[in-house]
């Protein structure tokens, strides 16, 4: 009796993993091979290592999470794009001081704000190649000086922007 109750439940897993993607991959099982191209920087304002971070971090992404190889030569998947805007700092709220005459109005709160174009072009299933704008941003304390908002935020607008990407290429949502 435990024999055939452990039967069942394996041959109900097996026909359940033959039907399904437990990885939720939207990817076609054909689809073996990447090529990422390094990002340039196009914004009008340029942090000089966001580029650079940017691509090395999406190229982690898909290596690191998929089984795709990594290849220069006719890929299956190609991506590639360009960083349109980076805004280290504008003013989201503001306070005012009290204490002096009419008050002192400053920045309470300030956001960071990148955007990204990106070109996927999916040679095994070319309808869901695509050009797109990702664009995020982070909110932090107006105290932070740029040296800090660079190193903290920055990874964090960035890591937002490549999930969005990559749940877009990869996940079957």
């Amino acid at each position: 009796m435990r024999f055939l109750k452990i039967w069942f439940i394996a041959t109900g897993l097996f026909l359940l993993g033959s039907c399904y993607s437990f990885t939720g991959s939207s990817l076609s099982p054909e689809t073996k091979t990447i090529q990422i191209n390094d990002f340039l920087n196009n914004a009008a304002l340029v942090n000089p290592s966001l580029a650079q971070q940017f691509s090395i971090d999406i190229q982690n992404r898909f290596l690191q999470r998929t089984t795709l190889k990594g290849t220069k030569n006719n890929p299956d998947i190609l991506i590639e794009g360009e960083i349109v805007d980076y805004n280290p700092s504008s003013p989201t709220t503001i306070s005012s001081g009290v204490n002096a005459p009419g008050g002192i109005i400053q920045a309470a709160q300030n956001k960071m704000t990148i955007t990204v174009k990106v070109h996927y072009e999916n040679k095994i299933e070319p309808n869901k190649s695509f050009d797109r704008t990702y664009s995020d941003e982070a909110v932090f304390s107006s105290d932070l000086d740029i040296n800090t908002i660079e190193a903290t935020q920055v990874k964090i607008v960035n890591e937002r922007i490549i999930n969005k990407i990559f749940n877009d290429i990869v996940a079957n949502w």
